[in-house]
């Protein structure tokens, strides 16, 4: 039988979320267990990081979508442990087509299923508590975040971190990323509004159940205030529960100390909601 049809009767058997590969990966706490997994996504082996407090019990899950596109915005291990300091089982897909995954990474597109597949891994992990999974996007995750959101009203919250909402304002204001967002995308808001307006969940908003929180340095050149600003009155315009937290001295990147401070800031409010 060629490897191809083997694969597609894999994908029968093995639901979206089913690890089917998982080795320890280093981690730097002594309290957190991190491993690289393997899961299937549509029909896919995807790749991620999964962390996971030592300690016996049940934990919030927590999804990690990160920014970028393939080697920018890579997941960092020390980030995702972060989190799990907290008192989360994370997990952080790197997304199709990355680290050995198969597939194609498409900037919100059909990649977003890999985000969904996490959820659902989350979701049957033996430490995470099922009706308690919140979703975390930075940058280019924020919009992965509110298809998860949107797409799962069981979620408990969303953050949105120098978050993209709008991927028309994105192709507009970073004219860097215009040549790989017409390859990715397959052409331009001019030519193909449908497929930018496919990657932008403001456009259903209505749909999220779980409360927003934003959090946005109003110096960011990487993906500007105006994302949030959209954000949040949209969000208020149909409903959602909202609150924001905008930093003006600050640009996409904060520095460490007030990192750890906003996260665990951000982390006591995911455990409120």
């Amino acid at each position: 039988m060629c490897e191809c049809l083997v694969r597609q009767k894999e994908a029968i058997f093995l639901q979206d979320g089913t690890i089917v590969e998982k080795t320890p990966f280093p981690s730097p706490s002594p309290h957190i267990r991190v491993f690289k997994v393997t899961y299937y996504s549509d029909g896919l082996k995807v790749k991620g990081l999964l962390a996971e407090p030592k300690a016996e019990g049940e934990y919030d899950g927590f999804l990690y979508l990160r920014g970028g596109i393939k080697n920018v915005g890579q997941v960092r291990v020390g980030r995702i442990v972060q989190f799990a300091s907290e008192g989360f089982v994370v997990m952080a897909p790197f997304y199709r087509g990355n680290q050995g995954g198969e597939g194609n990474e498409d900037f919100a597109g059909d990649d977003r299923e890999d985000a969904f597949a996490a959820f659902k891994l989350l979701a049957g992990h033996e430490k995470v508590k099922a009706d308690r999974i919140h979703v975390f996007g930075f940058s280019r995750g924020g919009v992965m975040a509110l298809m998860t959101g949107i797409n799962y009203p069981e979620v408990c919250s969303v953050v949105s971190w120098g978050g993209v909402s709008d991927m028309f304002l994105t192709y507009e204001e970073r004219v860097d990323l215009r040549r790989m967002m017409k390859r990715v995308i397959g052409g331009t808001p001019n030519k193909y509004p449908e497929r930018y307006e496919w990657r932008t969940p403001l456009l259903e908003l209505d749909r999220l159940a779980a409360p927003i929180l934003i959090i946005h340095g109003e110096q960011d050149k990487n993906v500007s205030i105006e994302h949030s600003y959209r954000l949040e009155k949209c969000a208020k315009e149909m409903g959602v529960h909202v609150e924001a937290w905008y930093y003006p001295e600050y640009t996409h990147y904060f520095p460490p100390r007030e990192n750890r401070r906003i996260v665990a800031r951000l982390t006591r409010w995911m455990k409120e909601q």
